[in-house]
Formats: structure tokens, C-alpha cells, sequence
């Protein structure tokens, strides 16, 4: 498959998705969807008859009681339901895309940083199916500093594929969200793939990045960006910033759930 195959593939699914569905037939073809798919219908905020396409429905956001966060302020939160791709700690400048498969950090982050100063760091890769709720929150309470727009390739992103071919998550389309906590800087990349040519950051339009007089901030559990299709999330702090909680790869992980320990805030008693 040519990338201009990928790409107009891209452009056609999503055309497809956006096409408005009649009422009548809504519960049918998204409860259609949630059984091939595992998606949970019963945590969206809206019954299924108020979504008026398939791509209205794939963001669709959840009841409010839906995705808990952790309560602790020295936990990392996850901000994405999805797997854990990889857990790892930046070495020699490059990150895990699969086993034996590793790529260039500089590469993923393109001009937004070469990467010397994350050496040491950490990093958490997780992949989104089609079931997963694919609004992304922030994962540490942080402002926007930057959007860094990479063009690129639109590889499929599903694990299997991820370990036969080499440095997809550097190659592929992909948004690269540089924040500034008060713990530190971090980067969360939005990874494009096949069949995801769309992603959304809140208060910033596509192309563009903040207006550095009026950063915008983000709390903890604030939702950040959205895919619309399943793709992967790429976390990346510094040194210092985490102590990953030694999840197993492949672990199933919900927005809000345990990531890692924040050596710099004092937990909750």
C-alpha cells in the first residue's frame, strides 16, 4: 500500500464517517459498531440516538462519573483509555516502538526538541483501538506552551504492525503538545495512523499554535486533544519529573488510572 493510497484511504473513511445516519437506524448501526468493536455504549453522555454520524459517535464524550482519577496529587494519571504500548526509561536518545524495534525521541518530537535534555527521562506509549474513548486529558496539570504540526505517513499503528515495521510513530502524522507544569516541562505527541487524519487540540486550530500572551492551562484530568479514529499517545518527561509504577507492557489502562509517582509532590494522607 503506496502512501497515497494511505492517505486517500484516510480522506475517504473519514468522509464516510461524517455522513449524517437517519434516526431511525442510529441504535442499530452504532450498537453494530460497539459489538465488533467492545466499545461501551453505556458510559456515553448521550443515548445513541443523539449522535448524527459514526465520527459523532467515535468522540462522542462520557457521564461525568465515567473515568474517576486518581484521588492522590503525586500520582501521573493516564490521559487516555487504551494499552500500554511501552514503559521506558530514554536512553542514548531513543524510545521503544515494539520489541527489538526502537527510533529516534528527536525524530518523534521533531523541531520541538532534539531530545538531549530528556536523557534519562521517561517515557509511556499508549496505543487506542476502535473501542477506546479517544478524547485525551492531561495527564499533570500544565500550560500549553506549544503545537508542533509534523507531517507524515498515516502506517497503521496496531501493535502487530508496530513491530514489523520500523519507526512508524516518528513517520507518521502527528501533534506534538509541548507543556510546562510546575513540576517541569513535558511532551504528550498525538500520533496519527491509518485511517486518523484528524486531531483536535482544545483552544488551538489545526496548524496553529498558542498565543504565547494568553497560554492556555490545563488541569489535571482536563481534556487536552481528541483523535478521531484510534491512534496511539506518546508521554515524554525529563529526568526526575516520574517514577513509572512498573506496569506490565500490554497492560489495559482507563483515563485517570495510575501511570506513575511524582517524586516532586508530596502524596496525600
Amino acid at each position: 500500500m503506496t502512501r497515497a493510497f494511505r492517505l486517500a484511504l484516510s480522506h475517504l473513511v473519514g468522509w464516510l464517517v461524517d455522513r449524517r445516519i437517519p434516526g431511525p437506524l442510529r441504535r442499530l448501526v452504532y450498537g453494530t459498531y460497539c459489538r465488533l468493536t467492545g466499545a461501551d455504549p453505556s458510559s456515553a453522555q448521550l443515548g445513541l440516538e443523539h449522535y448524527p454520524s459514526l465520527g459523532a459517535f467515535f468522540v462522542r464524550r462520557l457521564q461525568p462519573d465515567a473515568r474517576p482519577l486518581a484521588p492522590d496529587p503525586a500520582l501521573l494519571i493516564s490521559p487516555c483509555d487504551g494499552h500500554l504500548q511501552a514503559s521506558q526509561r530514554i536512553d542514548e536518545g531513543t524510545l521503544l516502538q515494539a520489541k527489538g524495534m526502537a527510533y529516534p525521541l528527536a525524530e518523534l518530537l521533531g523541531g520541538a526538541s532534539d531530545g538531549k535534555a530528556l536523557e534519562g527521562g521517561q517515557a509511556f506509549t499508549i496505543y487506542l483501538s476502535p473501542r477506546d474513548y479517544h478524547r485525551v486529558h492531561a495527564p499533570l496539570a500544565a500550560d500549553l506552551v506549544r503545537v508542533s504540526w509534523l507531517a507524515g505517513d498515516r502506517f497503521s499503528v496496531a501493535p502487530g504492525v508496530l513491530s514489523r515495521r520500523p519507526r512508524v510513530l516518528a513517520r507518521n502524522e502527528r501533534a506534538v503538545l509541548e507543556l510546562s507544569s510546575e513540576l517541569g516541562p513535558y511532551y504528550l505527541v498525538m500520533v496519527g495512523a491509518l485511517n486518523v487524519g484528524r486531531i483536535r487540540v482544545v483552544g488551538v486550530a489545526p496548524g496553529t499554535t498558542p498565543d504565547a500572551a494568553r497560554t492556555p492551562h490545563f488541569e489535571r484530568g482536563a481534556e487536552l486533544a481528541r483523535f478521531e479514529m484510534g491512534s496511539t499517545v506518546v508521554l515524554v518527561f525529563p529526568a526526575g519529573l516520574v517514577d513509572p509504577l512498573g506496569l506490565a507492557q500490554g497492560a489495559p489502562l482507563k483515563l485517570g488510572e495510575p501511570l506513575g509517582r511524582l517524586p516532586g509532590r508530596v502524596a496525600s494522607r
